[in-house]
């Protein structure tokens, strides 16, 4: 039955990631961008913490979930906007998947982590969300970062990396380390850290 009730509540997950309007390509294949995104955090949850939590397993699929009907200009293009912007996606992720997991049956204890999770609680005092928090930097660093640093000059990457660097613990910098990065990537990866990689 646990089974049952954990796959149900991926596959309605998925089921809301599926209707994004963008779109990704992984290799010669189209996806909602929103569905590709949670595919790449379950297979970076289970390759840096393979024995991780029902509760964790869920937050990492939902991470993103819906998450374009939030969009950015919502909110002044500003520091303060878009730490708004932030935190009304943290509670809308959270709400959203909170709905599925009552339509499937899950206990207040087990909703309470992942609406924890989701909200980005207790960043590096809890294990499962700096575990959580590990693996959103990896698979930004691993699928999303050239894209972004394509777009931005080098001292703002430069100050992103750095901000990102600093939400790891020293496992996911180790994992970092093992990604598959562009030189690029390499590079400005080692300015940010002040030395080589």
């Amino acid at each position: 039955m646990r089974d049952d009730r954990f796959n149900e509540a991926i596959r309605l997950i998925d089921a809301e990631n599926a209707q994004d309007p963008s779109r990704e390509l992984e290799g010669d294949i189209g996806y909602p961008a929103a569905l590709l995104y949670s595919m790449r955090m379950t297979q970076g949850l289970a390759a840096f913490a393979p024995g991780a939590a029902e509760h964790l397993k869920i937050a990492a699929r939902a991470q993103h979930i819906r998450r374009w009907d939030r969009p950015r200009e919502m909110y002044e293009l500003d520091r303060k906007g878009y730490h708004l912007w932030r935190t009304s996606l943290y509670e809308y992720h959270a709400d959203v998947t909170e709905k599925i997991l009552r339509q499937v049956g899950y206990d207040e204890a087990t909703i309470g982590c992942v609406r924890d999770l989701l909200m980005k609680k207790r960043i590096k005092s809890d294990p499962d969300m700096q575990a959580l928090e590990d693996v959103i930097c990896l698979v930004f660093l691993r699928y999303y970062f050239d894209d972004f640093a394509a777009e931005h000059e080098d001292a703002k990457v430069i100050t992103i990396l750095q901000r990102t660097w600093n939400k790891m613990s020293e496992t996911g910098h180790a994992a970092a380390m093992k990604l598959p990065l562009s030189e690029k990537a390499q590079r400005l990866i080692s300015q940010a850290l002040g030395s080589g990689l």
